[in-house]
């Protein structure tokens, strides 16, 4: 029988009850624990109040993969993270007295006895330290103090299990131990299968637990009972390694490591670290010129020569880490907070998520040395369709690459850029994805990616203008400016009047006519004239691309209006039809101004008429609605009112308890229940806010 996680529903009857502890700002369906990359993805689900001791810590998809944590004070054993099972020991639960998570952060103080415990859970957020920002580790750091005025013995003890390094928990993993300065213990699957997925966990490379060796610390390796109860019942491990290598649920291999705090009295102890990450090289196939196959690896690697030096350089950084997470939170909170607190909680729980499902990549040179200036940054859509580099994932996501680093947007619109210079795509408008399953940016030589041609030309116009623009950097317009006129072209050619087609909004269906897909289709033109100014380009198609973009906008009011002239229609000619103009956002960003006021202010009036219990439905269709889109509606909003309308609605859903998984981008506005999709990069777009 699996003693150390029966796979039951993840919310147990003392997650489901309301929460017993203070929640700062709220209780989400989610926290982030150790969210670095796609691979590397550890959430508490938790709903409406699961503490960090009373459910297993999950990868986004809801799949266990194995944390625990336990300290003991005075002889006397607590578990604080995880939800084991120890038939040869006994144990209490620490109670947890509150929570709190920031954009880099998650942290709990848990109650153990006469000492309470603060676990930290720091997943850095360094976008302008490339190396930094690629290295695939997170860390989890484990303080004490004494609440009683007396002095205490206290030991710490943590493990994770071999589940963190597959999909299929069928398959056999053989793992290591070293103890150095560093004690790390590594594990991976004996076959192991490049450029792979099981269940979105990727099939290749290793998963490393570490800390910091003292003369307090101890290790162990082996079955999940036998580790957990050798600290329980020691208060330490015997720096055993079992060498029986097994399937990841034979007896479930846990790789434990553990500190004696010693005397721990009112003053908050040093934490002692913990690094957990996942590695694995080469990161990514991505597709050159004649179908040829490039393998690119994380950028990290041109700065070190093995793991065991990225984990002592991470381990002895946590300090610089700490504090330049929190110099960080604050100008997020910041920043965010000119709008509301409501909106602030929004962002802290977007940016780890948003930025998780990235990597940045590099290329060798032929000697085998890294090309450090071949950057490239890959992003997976995680959730849905598991794509590279889809260009309607990272439109959404744009703004917090704006905000907090607009060069990682270049090096994602680059390999777009590059792929479709070699000629290969053979559709003359924008390329959907770089690739249809991740970590394989192969392409679409075939033409048979989906179609989304407007919707993904727009996109790309739009965003390559505002990096420019946010930079002064006008290098990439400049080496692809073919590009951008031929993709423009077909704007000219279709946006006005859209043919059926799918928009971003793919599950809603094709449409013919779409309003909102032709106001991105006209900016995009708009932009165009923008673009071929600050290249250098003839004055006679700069004024051929604005005069067509404004004639269209005439048109476009008359085709989009309903027969009310209260709202646009979501569809030409369907007046009773609306829909999210969010598309309007762009021009507002790029500061095109082809819309006139008025368009704006009519909205405005129109969605607070229309608004549910949790935001406005995404149109009229359904009852649901996007969260991204809402944030980027809310900041075209004329008014605080309005604008607020959407923010309250939202930070209302996130705070609803209904919800279990991390944070989604699709959920309904009258139930507050999710719609699917979750740990979507896509969130990044509620800071759309902060980049206007």
């Amino acid at each position: 029988m699996r003693s150390l996680h029966l796979l039951l529903p993840l919310l147990s009857a003392s997650a489901t009850s309301a929460i017993s502890w203070i929640a700062n700002p709220f209780n989400p369906a989610a926290i982030p624990l150790a969210v670095r990359s796609p691979y590397l993805s550890a959430w508490l689900q938790q709903g409406n109040g699961a503490a960090l001791n009373d459910v297993w810590p999950t990868f986004w998809t809801g799949q266990i993969v194995g944390w625990a944590g336990f300290v003991k004070v005075d002889g006397k054993p607590f578990s604080f993270l995880g939800a084991p099972s120890v038939p040869a020991a006994t144990f209490s639960k620490a109670v947890q007295l509150n929570s709190t998570f920031t954009s880099t952060q998650s942290i709990f103080v848990l109650s153990a006895g006469p000492v309470d415990i603060t676990v930290t859970f720091l997943s850095p957020v360094e976008p302008t330290d490339l190396v930094k920002q690629s290295i695939p580790f997170a860390y989890m750091a484990v303080s004490a103090v004494s609440t009683d005025g007396a002095s205490h013995s206290v030991q710490v003890y943590s493990d994770i299990s071999a589940e963190w390094v597959s999909g299929d928990n069928s398959l056999e993993v053989d793992w290591s131990t070293t103890a150095d300065s560093v004690v790390t213990h590594q594990v991976q699957l004996v076959s192991q299968i490049p450029f792979t997925e099981i269940n979105d966990h990727t099939q290749y490379g290793a998963a490393f637990y570490s800390t910091l060796s003292t003369n307090n610390t101890t290790f162990q390796s082996g079955q999940d009972v036998v580790v957990r109860a050798q600290f329980i019942n020691n208060g330490r491990l015997t720096n055993g390694q079992d060498t029986n290598f097994r399937a990841v649920s034979n007896d479930w291999p846990v790789f434990g490591l553990s500190h004696d705090l010693g005397t721990v009295g009112s003053t908050l102890t040093t934490p002692v670290v913990f690094s957990v990450g996942h590695v694995r090289d080469p990161a990514l196939q991505y597709i050159v010129a004649n179908d040829a196959l490039q393998t690119r690896s994380l950028y990290f690697w041109s700065q070190f020569s093995c793991t065991s030096a990225v984990i002592s350089s991470f381990l002895g950084d946590f300090a610089g880490a700490l504090s330049r997470a929190r110099a960080f939170d604050s100008k997020v909170a910041a920043d965010a907070s000119k709008i509301s607190a409501a909106y602030a909680s929004i962002v802290a729980l977007s940016i780890r998520q948003a930025l998780g499902a990235i990597e940045i990549t590099l290329s060798k040179n032929p000697n085998g040395s890294f090309n450090v200036s071949d950057v490239l940054v890959f992003l997976k859509e995680i959730s849905s369709d598991g794509n590279v580099n889809t260009v309607d994932v990272i439109f959404p996501s744009w703004p917090v690459l704006l905000y907090t680093n607009p060069v990682l947007g270049k090096y994602l619109l680059e390999g777009l850029f590059r792929y479709q210079a070699t000629g290969q795509y053979p559709n003359k408008w924008s390329v959907h994805d770089l690739g249809a399953s991740y970590p394989n940016a192969t392409g679409h030589n075939d033409g048979n990616d989906e179609p989304m041609p407007v919707e993904e030309s727009g996109n790309m116009v739009i965003m390559a203008l505002s990096y420019a623009q946010k930079t002064g950097d006008n290098s990439q317009l400049a080496q692809y400016v073919a590009l951008l006129a031929q993709w423009t072209q077909f704007l000219i050619d279709d946006s006005l009047i859209p043919a059926n087609q799918i928009s971003t909004d793919d599950f809603a269906g094709a449409l013919a006519n779409q309003t909102n897909l032709a106001i991105k289709g006209i900016i995009g033109i708009g932009a165009m004239a923008q673009i071929n100014e600050l290249v250098g380009g003839s004055a006679a198609a700069t004024a051929n691309y604005s005069a067509i973009a404004s004639s269209y906008v005439s048109q476009f009011q008359t085709l989009a209006a309903s027969s009310s002239g209260q709202h646009l229609t979501l569809s030409y000619g369907d007046s009773s039809s609306w829909g999210l103009t969010y598309n309007l956002f762009a021009d507002k960003l790029l500061k095109l101004n082809l819309f006139p006021t008025s368009i704006y202010t009519m909205q405005t009036a129109w969605y607070k008429t229309v608004a549910n219990e949790f935001g406005v439905p995404l149109d009229t269709r359904h009852t649901y609605t996007k969260s991204d889109w809402q944030i980027w509606t809310a900041a075209i909003m004329t008014d605080t009112t309005a604008r607020d309308l959407f923010i309250t609605a939202e930070s209302k859903w996130a705070a609803d308890g209904l919800n279990s998984a991390p944070l989604s981008d699709w959920y309904d506005t009258l139930s507050g229940q999710d719609q699917g999709f979750s740990a979507r990069p896509v969130v990044g777009g509620h800071l759309a806010q902060l980049i206007v």
